[in-house]
């Protein structure tokens, strides 16, 4: 009976856990598109999608497709193109003001040490995976769309960003080949 146990427990501590990704993704809005042709309607969706490191870098995706899970993919797949490394204080805050429009989007994203992140709605998504803290944000518009929100969120942080580009490794090609040559 206490083989039976061990067994158990074995099973249990080798669980299928899979890899933490390497963004992570929240959907700001998922709309269903109709396109009317001769034979009627044709549907489609269209996903908006932001992915971020939680280490400042963070980006906004658009995709299109028949189906909601090829959209979600296309989406994730546009966001890591259009990925932006922001450029953070030392307490992950951002260092000063900034303010954007897109269509009648208006955003302000201020600065503000120890009250954590106060924002709205797309706000909050965008720069709780971007990794920023004591931040708050403000959305100065009538508009409600989703979509032109983010848009403006991220024309906003492109002032304070760089383009996004993966860390290089510390070992330089030219030490790797010295020291295959040590090994031989």
């Amino acid at each position: 009976m206490e083989k039976g146990n061990e067994k158990k427990n074995s099973r249990r501590s080798s669980s299928f856990s899979r890899p933490k990704p390497e963004f992570e993704q929240k959907i700001v809005s998922i709309r269903r598109v109709t396109r009317v042709v001769a034979g009627g309607r044709r549907f489609s969706f269209s996903v908006a999608l932001v992915a971020g490191d939680k280490k400042g870098g963070v980006g906004l995706g658009l995709g299109k497709a028949g189906d909601t899970s090829l959209a979600i993919n296309k989406a994730f797949r546009a966001a890591k193109k259009n990925m932006v490394k922001l450029n953070l204080t030392k307490t992950l805050s951002i260092p000063h003001n900034v303010s954007a429009k897109y269509a009648s989007s208006r955003v302000l994203i201020m600065p503000n040490k120890g009250r954590g992140l106060v924002a709205g709605t797309v706000l909050r998504d965008i720069l709780k995976l971007a990794g920023v803290k004591d931040i708050t944000g403000k959305i100065n518009s009538g508009s409600k769309n989703k979509l032109n929100n983010a848009k403006a969120v991220m024309e906003a942080l492109k002032t304070i960003s760089t383009k996004y580009s993966k860390p290089i490794p510390e070992v330089a090609p030219i030490e790797i080949k010295e020291a295959i040559k040590e090994i031989d």
